[in-house]
């Protein structure tokens, strides 16, 4: 087979050499992905999410083909998740022979192997040849090709021929006949295999004889056995029964084994690594599918983004959503329009508690990494740059260092933060700097703000600290004397009686802090704790009673 390039992912090899030396990829951890709720999403058993992000917009183009060819002709995920699994036998089948040193069963792991190997082309290409005139991406197309190309060769005929022949000779061994020479005395003094049969011998005990209504002896029946096998034979004799045998078999097929690896080892295990390299690929754009049928069952749609160059710093999204929540709830989810531009790169986004604040940040966050993995996006419509890498800060419970405090160590994460962002990064940041007081709080929050738009990256730093809004012209001011972008506001609606809409609007705040909703909602705003007062008092007014 001609050694051509084929990815599901890349374009060409170039890339792929390119990514896999890791050079210039976006910084997306896998911890990101964890508090972006995209680890969950996926769950991948052979690779990391964080392994497939990219910044290149052909390699994302290339993706968003190969995934709009999977979307349009779902035959082609049902193909790819039915050779999927025997991929992952031959991985393992390989596993174990690497670990084998008996010829016998490295060849029958071969034959398995080839076997393993012509099942999956056959599957590709049952699956594929149908819907062939329905491809359109670069990536299907070109496994198709390929695959068609092997399926036709007179190579892979004459291969199916000598596999079958291969395998009914070995599938079919079920005894040996053993020749043990004596001396004068009777005793042994050589010892070989006579013949290898395709049927196994009779135990010649007179139950059996009854049991089959045959008496008979013959050359399959057993008149005494040479050596106790199974049950109550120690370890070593069982071990040095299996050896001899073992060693036996293997001068038989000795000869067998030589032709096969010929035949294996120049075609066909480099035709198997072809597909073994395709198995993290196949997994990720199957996995990817599953993931955007799902969220569209769910009546939520999936769009691929249009691609802005990395220094347009361009996101404008429409009906933006978190896609973890839309496979959460039955009811319908509340979309948000949000945009980065010119009079805002960076928002600081207040609130009542659970008003929507961490459900839009990790949105905007799940939305940039999809688009970056080069796969369908949460939301109606959705224009992008991509980043150089996305940063989160979000609470991380009481897991506090001794030695800092939890203070202190939210302030060293985002140090480490800055050690790192640059103008094309996204931040995200939720409830940072909770762990002490207002005060401290917005002070550190400001500085951080103002470092930010130095840096001139994009942002939404989602907070209960509502005086921190209060400070934006003046984090604006400082922004503006250093050539640092702009900073603005974003407030999670509440409707009438504190009831949340989940809309997220740009708006100022409005100074209340939304204290009355979460004292009402709680029950403990000064007329609520009256009223349950009077309730234990019978009703009569506690200055009365």
């Amino acid at each position: 087979m001609e050694n051509r390039f084929l990815s599901l992912l890349y374009p060409d090899e170039e890339s792929l050499v390119r990514h896999s030396s890791r050079d210039n990829l976006p910084d997306i951890t896998p911890e990101v992905c964890d508090e972006l709720g995209l680890s969950e999403l996926f769950d991948l058993r052979t690779s990391d999410l964080s392994d497939f992000f990219t910044s290149d917009p052909r390699v994302i183009e290339y993706r968003q083909s190969t995934l709009a060819d999977m979307l349009s002709v779902p035959e082609i995920r049902d193909t790819l998740c039915r050779v999927q699994p025997v991929l992952n036998d031959i991985e393992e089948l390989r596993r174990l022979d690497s670990e084998q040193t008996g010829i016998a069963d490295s060849y029958l792991y071969s034959i398995t192997e080839i076997e393993l190997y012509v099942s999956c082309i056959d599957a590709i290409a049952e699956g594929l040849t149908p819907v062939r005139d329905r491809i359109k991406s670069p990536a299907i197309s070109g496994l198709c090709s390929l695959v068609s190309e092997l399926v036709d060769s007179e190579y892979y005929r004459e291969l199916n021929k000598k596999l079958n022949a291969l395998s009914s000779r070995v599938r079919e061994v079920k005894s040996i006949t053993i020749g043990v020479n004596l001396d004068n005395q009777l005793r042994p003094t050589n010892a070989g295999v006579i013949s290898v049969n395709s049927e196994t011998f009779k135990s010649g005990r007179v139950l059996d004889k009854i049991l089959r209504l045959s008496f008979r002896n013959d050359a399959f029946t057993c008149i005494a056995p040479l050596s106790p096998v199974g049950k109550g034979q120690s370890d070593n004799r069982r071990e040095a029964l299996s050896a001899a045998f073992n060693s036996a078999l293997e001068d038989v097929f000795r000869s067998s084994v030589k032709g096969w690896r010929e035949i294996a080892g120049e075609y066909v295990l480099d035709s198997t690594d072809f597909l073994l390299r395709l198995l993290p690929e196949i997994e990720f754009v199957t996995r990817a599918v599953a993931l955007v049928e799902r969220i569209r069952e769910k009546g939520c749609e999936m769009v691929f983004p249009t691609l802005r160059p990395m220094d347009e710093k361009a996101f404008s999204a429409k009906g933006l959503y978190n896609p973890r929540v839309a496979l959460m709830i039955d009811d319908g989810i509340v979309k948000n329009d949000l945009s980065f531009d010119k009079d805002a790169s960076i928002y600081v986004l207040t609130g009542p508690n659970r008003g929507g604040k961490s459900v839009i940040t990790v949105a905007v966050g799940a939305a940039q990494a999809l688009a970056q993995l080069g796969l369908p996006v949460p939301a109606d419509e959705l224009t992008l740059s991509p980043v150089d890498g996305i940063f989160t800060h979000f609470p991380e419970g009481a897991d506090d260092t001794i030695d800092k405090g939890r203070l202190g160590e939210e302030c060293a994460r985002l140090r480490e933060i800055f050690d790192n962002v640059t103008e094309y990064s996204l931040i995200l940041l939720d409830e940072s700097l909770s762990s002490t007081g207002a005060y401290e709080a917005s002070y550190i929050a400001a500085e951080v703000l103002s470092g930010f738009a130095a840096v001139g990256c994009r942002g939404i730093f989602s907070t209960h600290l509502h005086e921190l809004a209060a400070r934006v012209p003046e984090i604006n001011r400082r922004s503006a004397e250093c050539g640092g972008v702009p900073v603005d506001t974003l407030v999670a609606g509440i409707e009438g009686e504190g009831k949340r809409s989940f809309v997220i609007t740009r708006a100022k705040p409005d100074g209340k802090s939304y204290a009355r909703d979460i004292a009402d909602r709680y029950g403990l705003s000064f007329e609520s704790i009256m009223n349950g007062i009077k309730s234990k008092n019978g009703g009569q007014d506690p200055q009365k009673a």
